[in-house]
This record gives structure tokens, sequence and C-alpha cells, in this order.
């Protein structure tokens, strides 16, 4: 059905005047709205195996169609008898009615808004709880478009969606995963939830997968905010040193992370020494993480520099006694250059070796992430 569609919609090879080519879009419009009538119609009229046939008739017509032509479907009022065929005890009009819902919110915040105002989300936190591997991560990709959308992200947050979205993380498919995080990274970011989205279940996959992806793409960016998210809480710090390589995954997250995974990373880390001092400064500081952050109070983000300020007079051998305006390392670099050169000449001193300072940093995080390239299997999950 698209792809007749497309071939109507080519310009014709041979030249034809404006005038022709007007009225062949406006008999394939004609057409197409005739179409969307009697899809609708058998969605609204017809048994079982007609909703399921329209269903896969929709989701074929709007895959590769313009935003128009949701709109429209969704005007005609295809989105609210799908939607009860969610519920259907059979399977195959199930799958037909998602993956034409899936097609029709792409894009298209109305139909997104009018598919969970039509009660969409509750029978998708049931095809969650599916031992169907396959409609359960349907209904997971349809809660990530869905979530997408500010007005449905009350709603979703409230379903009890958020623990299953999560099991996902642990036994999902790679794209099943990735769905799972950027789902749960919308949700974390509704004001109105006073409910967490998150419980300490989540940390160790979270961990497991920033661990296999690329430390700077958009994935590592949503893990490393829902991991931050996970930080604030006692349960969530506890399950983060428990975790096989948590805090040294973290730490190459400041090496190599974005600017956005950067900043979230080392708020992590600075939660976890800010808790308790006595039992995660040496945690860290044996994970090798000074490099990262020297490197990160000049390169980073304004939160970041300061995170990361706060975090190496954290992990002084002496105990913070109080807060300093800038940070531990230009305090120690200026003190070192008024003894050399004076007073007079140690700012201009100071910021001479700090510069030097954290270039030679940069060149031996850059040999340790060559080594670890060298050692290390390709990443299964993809940098999108």
């Amino acid at each position: 059905m698209s792809h007749d569609a497309e071939e109507e919609e080519t310009p014709p090879a041979t030249p034809t005047t404006t005038a022709g080519k007007d009225q062949e879009e406006e008999t394939w419009n004609l057409q197409k709205q005739a179409l969307i009538r009697e899809l609708s119609q058998k969605l609204i009229n017809g048994d079982l195996q007609a909703k399921t046939e329209a269903a896969r008739d929709i989701r074929k017509l709007v895959r590769k169609s313009s935003v128009k032509t949701r709109s429209k479907f969704g005007a005609a009022g295809v989105i609210q008898p799908l939607v009860s065929m969610l519920s259907s005890p059979n399977l195959d009009a199930r799958e037909a009615s998602l993956l034409a819902l899936l097609n029709l919110a792409v894009r298209n915040e109305r139909n997104k808004v009018d598919t969970v105002t039509a009660g969409a989300v509750p029978p998708l936190v049931e095809l969650l709880k599916l031992q169907n591997s396959g409609l359960r991560e349907l209904a997971t990709a349809a809660i990530l478009t869905l979530s997408a959308a500010a007005p449905n992200k009350p709603t979703i947050a409230a379903s009890g969606a958020a623990p299953l979205l999560v099991q996902i993380l642990g036994s999902g498919s790679v794209q099943g995963k990735v769905d799972a995080v950027t789902a749960l990274h919308n949700l974390s970011t509704c004001k109105e939830n006073s409910i967490p989205i998150l419980d300490a279940k989540a940390v160790s996959p979270l961990i497991n997968l920033l661990k296999e992806c690329k430390k700077y793409s958009k994935f590592a960016e949503k893990t490393t905010a829902l991991l931050e998210i996970l930080s604030k809480s006692e349960e969530g710090r506890v399950a983060m040193t428990d975790s096989d390589g948590g805090i040294l995954t973290l730490v190459e997250t400041v090496e190599d992370g974005s600017h956005v995974s950067t900043q979230h990373a080392v708020g992590v880390l600075l939660s976890l020494c800010q808790s308790c001092r006595e039992k995660y400064r040496e945690l860290i500081l044996n994970e090798g993480a000074i490099p990262g952050l020297l490197r990160l109070t000049v390169e980073g983000t304004s939160i970041a520099q300061e995170r990361a300020r706060t975090l190496l007079d954290l992990l002084r051998d002496t105990p913070k006694e109080k807060k300093l305006a800038s940070s531990v390392l230009e305090k120690i670099v200026y003190d070192i250059a008024a003894r050399v050169d004076g007073a007079d000449k140690a700012a201009e001193t100071a910021k001479r070796l700090l510069k030097d300072m954290v270039q030679r940093s940069m060149e031996l995080s850059m040999n340790r992430i060559q080594h670890r390239a060298a050692s290390c299997t390709p990443a299964n999950i993809p940098s999108a």
C-alpha cells in the first residue's frame, strides 16, 4: 500500500504540465482520503478480523507518510478503536493495533496525547508483563514514543511502567534496553510525579550498559543522568559500589564522555564522596580519578568544573575544613608559583603550570584510553 503511494507521488519521467501535476496530486489526495474513511469504518464497525486487517493497513500506509496523513487518521477517529484492541485476547489483534498506534504517534504530538487520553497506558503496562518478548518490546517502544510528549509523562509515570522497564534493562534485546533507558529518561524529567521513577534495582543493569556503550554517546548521557538520580539515595549509592566495576566505569566516563555524560558522571562520584568521605574517597582514588577530574576543571561545563573542583577538594589527604573559592589544584599551583617566582608573578606562573599539568594529564588519559581500546572487544550498545 505504501509502496504504491510512493509511486503515485513520484513525478513521472516524461514532462507534464503544472496543471497535470496538480491534477494528479489532487486525485491521489482524494483516493487517500477515501481510503482513510474506509479503514476507519472497518475499525469502528468491523469484526475482529476486519479490524486487525485495517490496523495492519494503517500501519503500512502511515509508516512512510507525512505528518499530515497521521493527523488525518487521528481526526478520522481510528485511535480509540485501536486502543481498545490492545486489550483483545487475540495476540495478532494486539500486535496489529500496537504497531498502528506506534506509527501514528511517531512525529505527531497530537496523536501521542490522544493515544494516552484514549486509555492506552494500562493495556501497554499489561503487555510489558507478558512472556512474549516481541510484544513486550513493542510495548516498550510505544511507551518510549508516548513519553516524549510532556502531557503524557504524569500518566505514564504513575502507571507502574517504570519497574517493568527496569526489568527489560537486564533481560531485553539490545534495542529493548536502549528503548527502556530512553523511556525511563523521559519519565525522569516529569516534575509532576512525586513517586520516584527508579529504585536501586536499576543501578546494576545501568552500570553494565554504561560499561558496554561509547561514553560520549547520547545513550551514555541518558544512562549517566539516571545514575545521577539514583546516587541521591543511600540504596542507590550502595548498589553502585556493589556493582562490579561500578566506580571504575564512572571514572572512565569522566575521562572519555561527552560534556553531558561527564557532568552526570562527576555528579555521581561527588554524591558518593559527599555522603561518606571515609567510605568512598579511597574507592574513587584507587580507580585513578584524578587525571580526568583535573582535565574537567578546565574543559568541562561550568557545572562539571565546579563539581570536579569540589570533588578534588574532598579527595585531598586532609579533611576538608572549609569551602574554597577556587579549585584545590589552582590553590596548590598558586602556592608553588608564589614560592618560586614571588607573589607578584604567581598568578601568571600558576596559569602556565596549570596549563602544562592539564596537557600532561590529557596525554596520560589518552594513553590509558588507547591501552583499553587495544584490549577491549567492540561495544554492543549502539552509539546513538
